[in-house]
């Protein structure tokens, strides 16, 4: 592959990075105020509607071929669903940082994925890379479970599965995305992903939330936007680009990132801890990246 393209695509990656990284201090501040299912369908539509109009001006084909359909649909499940609906429910079981460690085993699969699939055997320095890249992660968020008593462990078990489905969703998007790519423009190939993922968030919203109008400010609203245009329009628009210059685990390992990028910013603009562990794991993530990069 050629220089210019990797270096494009590990500018994409770093955008993806700080898109998906600030939307956690930016999902903590709305959930103070919205129900999350209602928030996300709200944020979707947004997405759906900004993506779709902005397209039809480009006169982008808005529609997919008939035989491209089955793999829109896989991709969207895929892609979006994990976040959208499976993500959220393990919030019922887990903090925030105990999801997030489980979520962000991400790379792992998909370097277990790609190898069968995509025949992207992984290197020592790739591996080496994801190594330093979870270490990172883990040294991060471990902290806040080591009071966590064992029988708390067992009953929190629900949310594990729930976000491991998350993590291995993603990865398997990520590798499907690459093994069979579809056809299309990417303004409204991220807007029917969209569609799709969020379909089966609709009943669960209608069935078990209601919005308290009142409640919702300023900063609520800004939330949703944030959600929609900068968390879902620039960071999935960018995630697919750097999926087509890099390999599936380069880009993978390249999103533990977002981790570290959330706590950071949740330091910087909520006031939560950002001392020694924090900085320490994020230069290990970042380490791994690098290394990553060079596998």
């Amino acid at each position: 592959m050629r220089r210019g393209g990797l270096n494009a695509g590990y500018l994409f990656l770093l955008i993806m990075a700080f898109a998906w990284g600030l939307n956690w201090p930016v999902m903590k501040a709305l959930m103070l105020e919205w129900p999350p299912f209602t928030a996300r369908l709200l944020a979707g539509a947004l997405a759906i509607v900004l993506l779709l109009l902005i397209a039809a001006g480009q006169r982008q084909p808005l529609l997919p071929r008939r035989e491209q359909v089955p793999r829109l649909v896989a991709a969207g499940f895929l892609n979006v669903t994990a976040w959208s609906l499976f993500a959220p429910l393990s919030l019922f079981w887990l903090n925030a940082s105990e999801a997030a460690i489980i979520a962000y085993t991400m790379p792992v699969w998909t370097t277990v994925f790609a190898w069968p699939v995509l025949g992207e055997r992984p290197t020592w320095p790739r591996l080496t890379g994801l190594v330093l890249g979870l270490s990172g992660v883990i040294l991060l968020l471990a902290g806040p479970l080591a009071s966590v008593p064992v029988a708390e462990v067992t009953a929190r078990l629900p949310g594990a599965l729930f976000i491991l489905m998350t993590a291995l969703m993603f990865a398997g998007g990520a590798v499907f995305t690459k093994r069979y790519p579809i056809a299309m423009a990417p303004l409204p190939l991220v807007a029917w992903q969209i569609v799709v993922g969020l379909l089966p968030v609709i009943p669960v919203a209608l069935s078990f939330e209601t919005v308290d109008w009142s409640r919702i400010t300023v900063l609520g609203w800004s939330c949703v936007v944030y959600l929609g245009v900068i968390a879902q329009v620039v960071a999935y628009l960018v995630w697919f680009q750097a999926l087509k210059r890099l390999p599936a685990g380069t880009a993978a390992i390249g999103s533990l990132m977002v981790p570290i990028i959330g706590v950071v910013s949740a330091g910087w603009l909520l006031g939560e801890p950002l001392g020694l562990r924090q900085l320490a794991s994020l230069g290990l993530t970042l380490g791994g990246v690098v290394l990553a990069a060079r596998g």
